[in-house]
């Protein structure tokens, strides 16, 4: 295989569209989603010396944005499960003070509530699945469930990326629907 080739200056007509989407599915914000495909092309424009031309641009691109989504995550989850309790006792009270306390949760804490809503959630998940048209629930469990790329599951179903994308939002519309009326 010939060696790709790094061409920035078409980056963004041939990849910024494709970039936002996959990042929109993923983090659900639209502003955030422009900031982190810009990222991702300022991190790639610092790191074009380390491209080996192994893979395409896009696929390398992807690669970048992925790192810049994880560390999104990993961002605004350092602070999430922490809560911060302020304890005022007043001077009729037996103790006096103003007393701060702060509580992680403990992410290994499962009780055995926690893990039945998991179990009834996964039943749940896999009643509403079968609910859906078959290519819908198939398109869904290989995004959504599998994780699998979106050029890979259309190549394995000879289907567009318009037409996933469509399958897949009609697919969660209708997950969502049959989740709320069924679970929640």
């Amino acid at each position: 295989m010939a060696k790709q080739l790094l061409n920035p200056n078409k980056w963004i007509d041939l990849y910024a569209d494709y970039l936002f989407n996959y990042t929109i599915s993923r983090v659900n914000d639209r502003d955030m989603a422009h900031d982190l495909v810009q990222d991702t092309f300022l991190a790639a424009l610092k790191s074009m010396k380390n491209f080996k031309g192994e893979a395409s641009e896009r696929t390398w691109l992807i690669s970048i944005l992925k790192r810049k989504i994880i560390d999104y995550y990993r961002k605004i989850n350092s602070n999430k499960g922490k809560a911060e309790v302020r304890i005022t006792y007043n001077d009729d009270s037996e103790t006096e003070g103003n007393w701060l306390e702060e509580r992680v949760a403990d992410p290994f804490d499962k009780t055995a509530e926690d893990t039945m809503q998991n179990t009834e959630l996964g039943e749940a998940i896999f009643k509403c699945l079968a609910k859906l048209p078959e290519k819908q629930a198939e398109v869904f469990r290989m995004k959504t469930i599998e994780g699998l790329e979106t050029e890979d599951i259309c190549k394995e179903l000879n289907i567009t990326a318009s037409n996933l994308w469509v399958m897949i939002h009609r697919a969660r519309t209708a997950m969502a629907a049959c989740l709320e009326k069924n679970w929640f």
